[in-house]
């Protein structure tokens, strides 16, 4: 239990050493740090999606440095089996000549996992890191692992190079808290970005926080107050995602096929309290719901064919749900 405001004082100061750490190795990406922190700490898996070059394997696995996890790194292709990633049951002879079954544990035993281009991987792969994301265990030769904790899939896609890809279903998409957008760095950026890694001496992350401290974060975080008026509102900004609801905007009944599910509203909840958490506050703010609804519904929002033609983005439909409640507050 959160027993005292020096408590929350003290988590959030953590959290604040965490993401200076990580801008230690990090040019600039302040607000995918800041998502990607919101995940963690929320307990859930992130989908990160940017061109190649940006620095998302290098922020993935710096995380895992400054947290004191086991990194694993997954680089997906398509002709990758789900015993590659789950592992195998090997069959090892004693000096007696008997033949013993041992299983092998593949990359998916890890703490934080790297699931790299994701959408390289064919369904059956696929299918076999949905079971590890949504129950933590692994089923391989009719037996089923359980995977360590705090266990994180990080995954990324590259949203410009489609072939020799495989989409990921809807329900694999929903597996993941948030869809983070990582954006092409400014000037100042790529001149700092060239400094230091053309340099002598490299810059490296630190540990400043154990698992045992990660999981007594999360749990804090889950104690964090949420006010009933505010539960309605974000109950409602889900519904709004529906074509189909009478006071959802024009440009979902337009232009949205299919709107978020009852994960998206836990998506909201956990990670508002997060995002309160490290802002050292004991309650969720209507700021909060706001700032996480847009990479929480990103990848929940299914567009029709014509807004797709028109270029159009959920993150588009989101800003039309949250100013329509906004006028009604």
């Amino acid at each position: 239990m959160i027993e005292s405001k020096s408590q929350l004082d003290e988590a959030a100061s953590r959290i604040s050493l965490l993401r200076e750490e990580i801008g230690r190795v990090i040019v600039g990406q302040q607000n995918v740090v800041e998502q990607l922190l919101w995940c963690l700490l929320a307990g859930g898996h992130a989908l990160l999606e940017g061109i190649p070059g940006l620095g998302k394997t290098m922020l993935v696995r710096t995380v895992a440095d400054c947290v004191s996890l086991l990194f694993s790194r997954i680089q997906f292709t398509p002709d990758l089996m789900p015993s590659d990633i789950t592992g195998t049951t090997l069959i090892d002879f004693s000096a007696q000549g008997v033949a013993v079954q041992r299983f092998q544990p593949g990359p998916l035993f890890g703490n934080l996992v790297l699931a790299d281009e994701i959408n390289r991987a064919t369904p059956k792969t696929q299918s076999a890191l949905l079971e590890a994301m949504q129950e933590g265990t692994v089923t391989a030769g009719g037996e089923t692992h359980v995977l360590p904790k705090p266990f994180f899939v990080l995954a990324t896609q590259n949203p410009i190079e489609q072939e020799g890809t495989y989409p990921l279903p809807e329900a694999q998409l929903d597996r993941f808290l948030l869809k983070i957008g990582v954006d092409y760095p400014s000037r100042e950026e790529l001149k700092q970005i060239v400094l230091r890694t053309s340099s002598v001496e490299q810059h490296k992350a630190s540990v400043v926080m154990d698992g045992e401290s990660l999981s007594a974060i999360q749990l804090m975080a889950k104690q964090i107050l949420l006010a009933d008026e505010l539960l309605d509102a974000a109950v409602k900004m889900i519904m709004m995602t529906h074509p189909g609801e009478a006071d959802a905007p024009d440009d979902v009944k337009r232009y949205v096929r299919f709107g978020a599910g009852p994960r998206a509203l836990q998506a909201i909840v956990g990670v508002s309290k997060v995002r309160a958490l490290c802002a050292g506050r004991l309650h969720v703010s209507w700021n909060d719901i706001r700032e996480t609804a847009f990479p929480v519904l990103r990848h929940r929002i299914v567009l029709g064919y014509e807004a797709q033609a028109m270029g159009l983005s959920s993150d588009r439909m989101t800003e039309a749900i949250l100013q329509s409640i906004e006028a009604e507050r």
